[in-house]
């Protein structure tokens, strides 16, 4: 059976259980589950390789004691365990100093719950991830790997507002244009379930991982901060899928609600790559962490403050942000004006309708820059559909070979169709409005609100004046008969 059938029927026992409400209830029962097999697999590699390794886990409570067996624990015991034993002991852990999968196995937990009722279905669940899922086997490790990422889709659309998947393409090009390199530290204020940071690991492991030393500096180099439990429990458990074997520097926690002066040099990163929530407000209080000058509630305009400040001298940064970040006023030009100043905002990509699809229809950019520098120019790059697209979908996602025309294009930039370059005076004279329409492209549509009102008034006077010249011409006909 394959891992893909596994899980559909593994959903498909979940919906009998009148305990599992919903999508994201579902799928937050199959991922702490799946990280206990998880990690209970990697356990047997880490005892191969040492004789000295010892479980965070109690023993009674490893995946193998209580769930491998077939005909072991079920209906109304296996209820009472997994509710009074296992996920009491795991949540209220107190794991030595130097335990450092002790903290992984507790912060999972701290927020997991188990929502199902019914032992016999759980029993029936368990079996199906015994039958079907082996994490030892590279094949399945691959094959699972493609299958998390859906598993990722199924929770975005079962999410709120403000909560898209980044799609693979968008997530590889950023990375791999940003270049994080072995040593520098790496971040994702907004981590959600690891897609930026599993990127940056392939990347540095492909272009710089060559010893086992190299392996452990690149498993301390990659972090990130998550504020809601279940994409944090999935991003933990996408770290271990991808090798970082103890991933400590995964912290369920709200990356805004610390004041930015308490950010010091030693909390500075190299690398940040990530796409924050947009359309979303925070908590009240939240904005009182910055400047009076940039205190707004939306999100994102909060978090390229944020990621500005955390960046080191000659840092750099890709984000994923919405035109109204681009056209926006008041406290977005205020943002804007502040990083154009204190760093260089050399590239942005705009990317067409349909990239989030079906999650959102924004439009969003991807921006480029780094830190120590202000900016002199920024280039835009207008990324078009593939040949013969209109807009992408579930079946016709957007494809990582599609940027080859801007990774040709990076480092001997020219003017062409797409790509165009804007001085920071015409910026500044623009008052940082940075929604710049592509000039080879004349039919663009605009989508800053001032000059949208200034089309819509010229409209409604060629309207007018059309219904005055209409009204004329009938006149004088009516008087001519």
């Amino acid at each position: 059976m394959s891992i893909s059938t596994t899980i559909k029927s593994i959903q498909d026992i979940m919906r009998k259980d009148v305990g599992v409400d919903g999508d994201a209830q579902r799928i937050g029962q199959l991922v702490w589950m799946l990280f206990l097999k998880i990690f209970d697999d990697k356990e047997s590699e880490y005892e191969l390789l040492d004789e000295a390794y010892r479980s965070p886990i109690p023993d009674p409570l490893r995946w193998r004691h209580w769930a491998a067996d077939a005909e072991g624990l079920t209906g109304e015991d296996l209820m009472a365990f997994v509710n009074n034993q296992l996920f009491p002991t795991l949540k209220g852990m107190q794991p030595a100093p130097d335990d450092q999968r002790g903290f992984v196995i507790r912060a999972v937990f701290e927020d997991a719950y188990n929502y199902m009722k019914s032992g016999q279905l759980m029993r029936q669940v368990i079996n199906k991830i015994n039958e079907g899922i082996d994490f030892n086997k590279a094949q399945d490790r691959h094959l699972f790997g493609d299958l998390y990422e859906q598993i990722l889709k199924d929770l975005q659309s079962a999410g709120n507002a403000g909560e898209y998947y980044t799609p693979r393409a968008v997530t590889q090009f950023m990375v791999e244009m940003v270049d994080p390199q072995l040593g520098e530290k790496v971040l994702d204020p907004a981590c959600g379930t690891g897609g930026f940071l599993t990127c940056a690991v392939e990347h540095v492991r492909k272009h710089g991982v060559k010893t086992v030393e190299d392996d452990r500096l690149l498993q301390s180099s990659i972090n990130g901060v998550e504020k809601k439990p279940l994409p944090h429990l999935l991003c933990t458990t996408n770290m271990i899928l991808h090798g970082i074997d103890v991933p400590t520097h995964i912290r369920h926690d709200n990356t805004l609600s610390r004041p930015l002066i308490g950010y010091g040099p030693k909390d500075r990163f190299d690398v940040v790559v990530t796409n924050p929530p947009f359309g979303g407000m925070e908590e009240d209080g939240i904005e009182s962490n910055f400047p009076a000058t940039f205190r707004t509630r939306e999100t994102a305009d909060l978090f390229l403050v944020l990621i500005a400040h955390l960046l080191k001298e000659g840092g750099r940064a890709a984000v994923v942000l919405p035109d109204g970040t681009l056209f926006g006023e008041g406290i977005k030009t205020r943002i804007k004006e502040h990083l154009l100043e204190t760093c260089n905002l050399h590239t942005i990509v705009r990317l067409p309708n349909g990239v989030f699809n079906p999650y959102t229809g924004i439009k969003t950019n991807l921006l480029f820059f780094s830190k120590g520098s202000p900016t002199e120019e920024i280039w835009y790059y207008e990324h078009p559909y593939p040949a013969g697209a209109k807009s992408y979908n579930k079946t016709k996602p957007m494809r990582i070979e599609e940027f080859a025309p801007e990774k040709a294009w990076w480092n001997n930039r020219v003017e062409n169709e797409y790509a165009w370059r804007v001085a920071v005076a015409d910026i500044k004279a623009r008052n940082y409005n940075l929604d710049i329409k592509n000039p080879h492209s004349p039919d663009a549509i605009a989508h800053d609100p001032d000059e949208l009102l200034r089309d819509y008034a010229a409209l409604q006077a060629d309207i007018a004046a059309t219904r005055d010249k209409l009204k004329g011409i009938l006149a004088a006909a009516l008087e001519a008969g």
